[in-house]
């Protein structure tokens, strides 16, 4: 039912961004200057199809091989399929054919237009909890991201499990998504426009912690967040008292992680050399490394850095031989917190 409910709001109801009636499928933050001309270069009948709530594409994306979970019309697969360059690979799942019909369509355009012999990215009709059933290598993937769609799945668990096992050793799950501060009553999972609005959907975000470390992702990070704002008034009435927050998260798959933040007397510098990133590099929310400056880590965060594709940008200082105890002010934060950045009034993709 919830398939049927995701396909026909999607692929018949929406005929662009302008029609939603809350701001969970925009975004506020600003991209990157190569991210903004990779977008700036797709098509337009692709983007006008977008309907992301965040910014799901990272920085160091040269030569990769790349899943986009609910790839939709196949905006951030072009977009990441001029920044992966030729060499590169960028593969997209989705369940609604309208959509994939309009990916399709413009394959052979993009290509050209990034002057490749050849189209560098695929397009595979499926549903994001049978994974394992679709056309798909484990531990073939550099990358996997997904935006705006894991809240719409029906069996979520089931999503964060086989992304841990279709990524390379090193590799991560870049997403930006929906959460809820509580769990969602029933009469509100079940109501259709809520549902694909991506907010009756959206996992409790203590739900989320717990289901993504099951999976394997040990520590999961926070890249960005903000308060959704509900547009409509009879749906801002009906949600009521319920909080939600857009949030960009990375999870990597790196299986020695410890439970905990743990010291072993190590820091790391930035060397520098991240397009977008040329003064500072930022890992997550409380992990923002400026070029030069000698910054102490813990193992987890040295694991993430010199473990993934980020290694050639750090200088490790310390061998790591002795354990300090827990590594001193770690706090995951509080998603749901006002953070300065108020809710939008429009859905900014809309423009």
């Amino acid at each position: 039912m919830k398939h049927e409910i995701v396909q026909n709001y999607y692929g018949s109801e929406l005929a662009g961004s302008c029609d939603l009636k809350t701001d969970a499928c925009s975004t506020l933050e600003a991209p990157r200057a190569d991210v903004r001309a990779a977008i700036a270069a797709v098509h337009d009948d692709v983007a006008a199809k977008y309907y992301g709530c965040g910014l799901a594409i990272p920085p160091v994306l040269n030569g990769l091989k790349v899943l986009d979970l609910g790839s939709g019309a196949g905006r951030d697969v072009f977009a990441i399929a001029k920044l992966v360059g030729e060499t590169g690979e960028v593969v997209g799942v989705d369940m609604t054919d309208e959509q994939l019909a309009v990916a399709r369509e413009y394959e052979g355009w993009h290509a050209e237009a990034f002057g490749y012999a050849k189209p560098n990215t695929r397009f595979v009709k499926g549903y994001l909890e049978k994974l394992d059933e679709l056309d798909l290598e484990p531990e073939s993937f550099d990358l996997i991201i997904s935006n705006c769609v894991i809240n719409l799945c029906t069996d979520k668990p089931a999503v964060f499990n086989a992304a841990y096992k279709l990524l390379k050793p090193g590799g991560e799950l870049y997403f930006a998504d929906v959460y809820a501060d509580r769990r969602m009553p029933d009469e509100l999972v079940n109501d259709p426009i809520l549902y694909g609005e991506c907010l009756s959907g959206a996992l409790y975000w203590g739900d989320y912690i717990a289901m993504a470390k099951e999976g394997g992702f040990l520590d999961p990070r926070v890249v960005e967040h903000r308060p959704l704002g509900i547009i409509d008034p009879a749906l801002k009435e009906k949600l009521s008292p319920i909080r939600f927050a857009s949030v960009t998260a990375r999870l990597q798959k790196l299986p020695g992680l410890d439970i905990g933040c743990e010291d072993y007397g190590q820091a790391v510098i930035y060397k520098g050399g991240i397009e977008g990133m040329e003064r500072a590099f930022k890992l997550d929310v409380d992990h923002v490394f400026e070029i030069g400056k000698v910054e102490p880590v813990c193992g987890n965060t040295l694991s993430m850095l010199m473990d993934t594709r980020f290694a050639d940008y750090f200088r490790v200082m310390g061998d790591g031989q002795i354990h300090y105890g827990q590594f001193p002010g770690c706090a995951a934060p509080d998603v749901f917190a006002e953070t300065g950045v108020k809710p939008v009034s429009n859905p900014t993709s809309c423009c």
